[in-house]
């Protein structure tokens, strides 16, 4: 049996997979709308803590896919605020 040792960078990646995971439930279930700044948030936040722990243990399929989860999360953070401004509530 293969010994796993987990450390903090670890802990970080996880925390990034519960993100991920608890705004894309958020979603699926009604509680968050695709167009909530706070849906971007989570998916950049959950992408780049997954990218860190990456950095200390690399895995080429899992950065690229992870580098444009972030970069898409980004875009459509700065879509949704430029929504809200130009139509306040």
């Amino acid at each position: 049996m293969a010994d796993i040792t987990l450390g903090w960078p670890d802990l970080v990646g996880f925390i990034g997979v519960a993100f991920l995971l608890s705004s894309y439930a958020a979603l699926q279930f009604g509680r968050i709308s695709a167009d909530a700044p706070l849906y971007s948030i989570l998916n950049a936040l959950a992408a780049l803590m997954i990218l860190f722990s990456l950095i200390f243990s690399f895995n080429a399929a899992s950065f690229v896919i992870e580098l444009f989860w972030l970069i898409i999360s980004l875009v459509g953070l700065m879509r949704s605020l430029r929504k809200k401004k130009n139509n306040p509530e």
